[in-house]
């Protein structure tokens, strides 16, 4: 195939060429072979990134003091120029991380233009000003205001999706943005920044620079920054929310998870099987949120396990950009490294292998790993209580809801989960007491109208919903005096 090579970022409303001579090779998780370079972001990149970001935010004419409507209708050109590059943008993350095509053509080519309409329409439709009777005379004036510069570290695994849980509020709110994309998908991004500059974004609004995790913790900790909007790994959400706390400044951390799933005693097990696919294995296993621990209640444990057995045998696992494949590779070889370590321990401390366990057949290149089902395990073992971040699900039997509960939130994370049940509200009464930021019933979705995030070391803050656009404003009051 031909590559796709940039020789410079996207900065200041145009590309330019980079301070330094580095460049990121980028490797196909199927073939093993380069597919593409970007040059690689020093600190000057940045520098000059962030200074154009707070130039145009602080113009006391530009994006930040538009009306929304005026914003809004920058952002529906930019919707448009994504839409037309949506297949593109599908292919070049499944050529990157592995994503099947089908699952791209959703997420990373639908979603983001989804959410600039979403958030443009919340803030089109917000009113402007809160006056608010004073209890002690007066009113008081309240309104929200962008929080500025934003500073945008975003995972490989959903990375265009992802961009947009941040870019679209913040864009909407009228903040600028600098965004770091992750090293593995850095195709997709500079796409992406195409589309912006076609749209016609105001110079500045939007500045991509790549770069490693030196090149991120510059960003977050840069003085020309206002507000940080991190997802990723709990370790490194730990050392940004240490930083930000030192420089008081305002962060949203979107972390790792290890979510469960409680399947009751009446689940409809053969109807629910293609939502149960959603929440175990989607994405190559490759989603915070998923529900790697299954919960089966102990008088359906060996029909639970067999059909989950029987699921993980029928998925179609090969090349990403094939639209039959279900299971594609892991994003990298040291990620397959580490779920195959899981796999290891899981053996190594009691549990039983139903299907699965190593790398399929016939596939000799590629980083794939099969989907790999342990039986016999309690929420004791490491693979029960740590982040895989790969197709391996560890089914825990239970005895009743009470206990069912108490293995739920016997977690460090509380991000996702779901409830299964043929009683609506039965689940749903058994969901809301599950420690978690949100939770599913016979599904699981992060719809655009809700807040979406973590508890516990699942991280902080919400993105989605009128939360997320608010996780880009501050509040600011002005008291007026009593008429006279």
């Amino acid at each position: 195939m031909t590559t796709i090579d940039y020789r410079d970022f996207y900065i200041d409303g145009d590309w330019h060429a980079p301070g330094g001579s580095d460049t990121l090779s980028v490797t196909s998780p199927t073939t093993e072979e380069r597919i593409g370079s970007v040059p690689v972001s020093t600190r000057a990149d940045i520098d000059a990134a962030v200074a154009a970001a707070r130039r145009t935010f602080d113009d006391p004419t530009g994006w930040s003091t538009w009306h929304p409507k005026q914003r809004a209708e920058v952002l529906e050109r930019f919707a448009v120029e994504l839409e037309s590059r949506a297949e593109e943008t599908a292919r070049r993350v499944s050529l990157q991380n592995g994503m099947p095509i089908w699952l791209a053509n959703q997420f990373e080519g639908g979603f983001p233009a989804v959410l600039l309409r979403y958030f443009s329409s919340l803030m089109v439709d917000a009113p402007t000003v809160d006056e608010r009777a004073g209890m002690l005379g007066g009113t008081a004036r309240v309104t929200r205001r962008p929080v500025g510069v934003v500073g945008a570290v975003v995972p490989w695994n959903v990375p265009q999706a992802i961009t947009f849980l941040k870019l679209a509020p913040a864009l909407a709110a009228g903040c600028t943005v600098v965004l770091k994309p992750a090293e593995e998908t850095v195709l997709d991004a500079f796409l992406m920044a195409e589309a912006a500059h076609a749209a016609g974004l105001p110079a500045g609004v939007l500045n991509v620079v790549p770069g490693g995790r030196e090149i991120g913790a510059y960003l977050v900790e840069h003085p020309g920054v206002d507000k940080v909007s991190f997802t990723g790994s709990t370790a490194a959400g730990r050392s940004i929310a240490e930083t930000c706390g030192r420089l008081l400044r305002p962060v949203t951390l979107e972390l790792g998870g290890k979510s469960a799933a409680i399947l009751l005693d009446d689940v409809d097990l053969d109807g629910s099987l293609e939502s149960l696919f959603g929440v175990t294995f989607l994405n190559n296993g490759q989603i915070c949120w998923l529900n790697t621990r299954v919960l089966a209640p102990r008088s359906r444990y060996g029909e639970v396990v067999d059909t989950l057995t029987d699921l993980a045998r029928s998925l179609p696992i090969g090349d990403p950009l094939n639209p039959e494949t279900k299971i594609g590779p892991m994003v990298s070889a040291r990620q397959r490294e580490r779920v195959e370590g899981y796999i290891a321990t899981g053996k190594s401390e009691g549990g039983r292998v139903t299907t699965g366990g190593g790398r399929p057949a016939g596939l000799d290149r590629g980083f794939f790993v099969e989907p790999t089902v342990f039986a016999d395990v309690d929420n004791t073992a490491t693979i029960s209580r740590e982040e895989i971040f790969g197709p391996v699900l560890s089914v825990i039997p239970f005895s009743d809801e009470a206990e069912a509960l108490a293995i739920a939130n016997d977690s460090e994370y509380g991000l996702g989960g779901s409830v299964w049940s043929s009683d609506i509200e039965r689940a749903a009464t058994l969901a809301a007491q599950v420690k978690s930021g949100t939770v599913g019933v016979n599904h699981y979705s992060n719809d655009p109208v809700a807040p979406f995030g973590g508890i516990k070391s699942s991280g902080m803050g919400r993105e989605l919903g009128p939360e997320g656009l608010h996780a880009f404003q501050h509040l600011h009051t002005v008291y007026l005096p009593p008429a006279p």
